[in-house]
């Protein structure tokens, strides 16, 4: 890295309670969002001499990236810019119930199966042996009685005990987090992409075989692991992906309401 993109680094705090890779990974982020690295990606070499840590933490904060697809590393070669790869963070996974909410409109959920579960598949996403017990929430989302999503998420079995009792049907699982000892995740990453939705999907969001869904991949993490995973159905009928741009500036994906979701007691 040359000497003007060296002067321009913000410096990592050991002392801010944020772990480093985190911090790290942030930077990187936000240097790649300023159009740094066009020639090339720093090696972790050169990202140990410029922030000062150590090669763990520097591979941590790529990794990262990488799970995101934003880069990616070949033997022999390095790590790249994925430029093959558009990925985009909506910032908020659930700004769609933002829009409902904004628009008065009350939001409930159906709690379809609550509790104590083992999954092999997902297991390793929280690197846990492949029986290990999870915690499992599964809920129909609801707006103004309307289903609008069908949410599936996993926490690591720790969550068992205190939230197999919560009442989901009117509050976030975000927030019952917050309310146990253990806490919500603060950092992650999220994909999405457009996908057929299986026979159980257009069920419960009562749609018919033409209609499409998007699919919300979420990894909630809480000190460098990984304490959520998470899979969502939003309808796409009522929502549509929008990316608001501006030259020099970052742009930002959202979803966008299609049509009003009007509340029929109004």
């Amino acid at each position: 890295m040359s000497q003007s993109r060296v002067d321009h680094i913000t410096k990592l705090s050991r002392s801010s309670g944020v772990p480093l890779w985190q911090q790290l990974e942030s930077e990187l982020r936000g240097r790649l969002q300023r159009g740094e690295f066009v020639d090339r990606f720093p090696s972790d070499r050169e990202l140990m001499e410029v922030y000062g840590v150590s090669r763990h933490t520097a591979r941590h904060a790529v990794s990262s990236l990488g799970r995101d697809g934003i880069v990616e590393r070949s033997r022999g070669i390095g790590t790249s810019i994925n430029a093959g790869r558009i990925t985009q963070s909506l910032g908020h996974l659930y700004s769609l119930f933002q829009i409902v909410e904004a628009a008065g409109i009350e939001q409930t959920s159906v709690v379809l199966s609550i509790g104590s579960t083992t999954d092999a598949s997902t297991a390793q996403q929280f690197g846990l042996n492949e029986d290990a017990p999870l915690f499992y929430l599964a809920r129909l989302r609801l707006a103004a009685g309307r289903p609008i999503a069908v949410d599936y998420a996993w926490l690591p079995g720790i969550y068992i005990s205190q939230l197999e009792r919560s009442d989901f049907s009117h509050t976030s699982l975000y927030d019952e987090m917050e309310r146990s000892t253990l806490g919500r995740p603060t950092a992650g990453s999220e994909r999405i992409s457009a996908t057929v939705p299986s026979e159980e999907v257009r069920r419960l969001l009562e749609i018919d075989e033409q209609t499409g869904v998007f699919e919300l991949i979420r990894q909630g993490e809480r000190s460098g692991e990984v304490i959520e995973y998470r899979q969502t159905f939003i309808r796409g009928d009522d929502f549509t992906l929008v990316t608001d741009w501006q030259r020099g500036q970052r742009s930002e994906m959202r979803l966008e309401q299609n049509k009003p979701i009007t509340d029929p007691l109004r």
